[in-house]
């Protein structure tokens, strides 16, 4: 099979999956606003997304950066991962997850993102595995009261801004706090860095399910 052929194959699977993650997306948006009764303009209002970007989210006329889905999660008092991922509390087996990491919209080309364990209902916690490309920076708006995020490094290292201070962290090093204020990640190195970031959420918050 020539290169050629097999990047056109790649990219072809590549663009499914982020079509897949964006009909999720416009699905999980549309039953959140169902759910709790919302018109457009509500839930601007509570978002902070304007009613124009959540009309294009919805229609899939229009992607979400990273910012932009947790500024939606936020005001919707629901987790991240439901809006890629869909949810499922089972403790009759083990779990067992693997996957790939994906970037979500152009803007965040640098920042890859996984849901290893999806929200929890009954824990009201998940897991992501996320990827810094080399000169990664992303900024993230605050959270709501109560959200907590553990960051904990498994390879190369990367800084973290909390408390409008950016904190080193090396493979091994874990941070804490509370994500109910601006914050970030950057990877000021040339090689990839990865870590896991657990996020626990308030028990109020709504799985969408």
């Amino acid at each position: 099979m020539s290169r050629l052929l097999l990047a056109k194959i790649v990219f072809l699977k590549y663009r499914w999956r982020v079509k897949d993650i964006y009909k999720h997306i416009s699905l999980t948006l549309k039953a959140l606003r169902r759910e709790r009764g919302w018109s457009l303009d509500k839930a601007a209002e509570e978002t902070g997304v304007s009613k124009a970007m959540l009309g294009q989210i919805e229609r899939e006329e229009s992607s979400p950066t990273i910012a932009t889905l947790w500024k939606i999660a936020s005001g919707f008092r629901t987790s991240f991962s439901s809006f890629i991922e869909d949810i499922s509390t089972d403790f009759k087996e083990p779990i067992y997850r693997a996957g790939e990491t994906k970037h979500l919209h152009p803007q965040d080309e640098k920042i890859r993102v996984m849901p290893l364990f999806p929200f929890d209902q009954e824990l009201n916690f998940e897991i992501f595995i996320i990827e810094l490309l080399p000169g990664c920076e992303h900024l993230s708006p605050p959270h709501k009261h109560g959200v907590i995020e553990h960051v904990i490094v498994v390879e190369g290292e990367i800084e973290v801004l909390v408390n409008d201070v950016w904190q080193l962290l090396s493979k091994g090093e874990g941070l804490r706090f509370n994500a109910n204020q601006p914050h970030g990640y950057r990877n000021r190195t040339s090689a990839i860095a990865c870590f896991h970031d657990v996020i626990h959420y308030p028990a109020l918050v709504s799985s969408n399910t």
